[in-house]
């Protein structure tokens, strides 16, 4: 799990903020272990004391680049081979259903799986199988200077794009407006299509 942004945007930890009745880092291990063998918290360095203490094991940033692709790069480094199921904490609206659409469309044979964004049509990065030969891409991308992990998604071969049975629970949370709408929407049942 991606939850090592500074969330300026939002002005508090997203990673803590409590959408299901406990801290949202604790909510997506939580998914994550109903699908993963292993699951880590990818963090800032000075993030692994407090997300250790919870019991989550943590991968600290040490690539060298920003953003997300700094969390998936880490990991990728620390475990070689390993094939990522990457999911950003400030995504409150993601559940098994979404996680199961995901994971039954993967084809190791293909460098990603992801979903179409329903806001602006790109592949998210943000919930994303990333197979272990993504990684030379991956670090190309890094190398260019882009820390955001959609340009290997839109310009790279072998990626799986699909649309969302859910598409709005893919609604990504990063500033207090952004907040209170999903609020509003864990409050209804969304539908598929929603």
């Amino acid at each position: 799990m991606l939850a090592g942004g500074h969330s300026t945007r939002m002005g508090a930890d997203k990673g803590l903020l409590n959408w299901h009745g406990r801290p949202q880092r604790d909510h997506i291990a939580g998914l994550l272990g109903q699908f993963c063998d292993e699951v880590y918290v990818s963090c800032r360095l000075e993030q692994v004391p407090e997300i250790a203490a919870k019991g989550h094991k943590t991968i600290a940033d040490s690539y060298g680049v920003t953003g997300p692709m700094e969390g998936i790069l880490s990991a990728m480094q620390q475990i070689p081979g390993a094939a990522w199921l990457v999911v950003a904490c400030d995504l409150p609206l993601v559940d098994e259903a979404v996680l199961e659409q995901l994971i039954a469309a993967r084809d190791a044979n293909d460098m990603a799986t992801t979903f179409r964004s329903p806001f602006d049509g790109l592949p998210e990065p943000l919930i994303t199988i990333w197979e272990p030969v993504a990684y030379d891409a991956l670090v190309k991308w890094a190398a260019n200077g882009y820390k955001c992990p959609r340009k290997v998604l839109i310009n790279e071969p072998g990626v799986k794009i699909l649309d969302a049975a859910m598409p709005g629970k893919l609604m990504n949370a990063n500033t207090p407006d952004d907040a209170a709408a999903a609020r509003a929407l864990l409050g209804k049942k969304m539908q598929p299509h929603d």
